[in-house]
């Protein structure tokens, strides 16, 4: 808000703050990333960041999560911000919530998988817990998940949605690529997405090349001999 509509910036209580969507990258550059493997994503940007701890709930190891971040933070044991996301989401998103790695009471259930896939949510990573997981494992929502319990949450708040959270480990800022699937997942900062892109195309193309190479036995020793004599040893 402007003070050109005569009206003062909100003022939310503490704890509280709803800010807008954010745009993620551009749809092109989403799709082309449903082909990546994250592990090929986490290579191409240092080995050193993505989730750490979580598990996926969805039956098919198969499945990949992909799609703009939207991200929540929450008290740990309380949704009540996580079914206001589900009000502004758009199809394709990615819920990302902060639960505080708690795992006494679950965020997310069945009736809420209903909404997401009324939604077309592109599925939710949480670091907390969830329940009913019999619905999970269904075919049509991915979902990576700090732990299960049948304990349900509570619905007072306080909490936060499209703000800086740490997600099991994982930097996500609103609007972030998120992808996931059997190895993990990991988030790519919106404005980088495409020079990404082609860095982990190049990085596929160098690895198809590697494993040509020890599938016919004609792998390069010195590949590895080089580092060793770098330290020191005698081969």
């Amino acid at each position: 808000m402007t003070s050109s509509d005569n009206t003062s910036p909100v003022q939310w209580p503490a704890g509280y703050r709803i800010n807008p969507r954010a745009e993620g990258p551009h749809a092109d550059i989403v799709a082309a990333f449903r082909e990546i493997p994250v592990a090929a994503i986490g290579d191409s940007m240092s080995r050193n960041i993505g989730t750490i701890g979580l598990r996926q709930y969805h039956r098919r190891l198969e499945a990949v999560l992909c799609g703009p971040a939207v991200t929540v933070r929450v008290r740990p044991g309380d949704n009540l911000m996580i079914h206001k996301a589900l009000m502004m989401v758009k199809p394709g998103d990615v819920l990302v919530i902060d639960g505080g790695a708690d795992v006494t009471q679950a965020l997310v259930g069945g009736l809420m998988r209903t909404t997401c896939v009324a939604k077309q949510l592109g599925g939710l990573v949480i670091d907390g817990a969830v329940r009913d997981l019999c619905e999970w494992a269904e075919e049509g929502m991915p979902i990576f998940a700090k732990g299960h319990t049948h304990r349900g949450p509570s619905k007072d708040g306080p909490g936060e949605i499209n703000i800086p959270v740490s997600c099991a480990g994982l930097a996500v800022m609103p609007g972030d690529l998120i992808v996931g699937d059997a190895d993990g997942v990991i988030a790519v900062p919106a404005a980088e997405a495409a020079s990404v892109l082609e860095r982990c195309r190049a990085h596929l193309a160098k690895e198809a090349k590697i494993r040509a190479d020890n599938a016919a036995g004609t792998s390069d020793p010195e590949r590895f001999d080089a580092a060793l004599r770098a330290k020191g040893l005698p081969v």
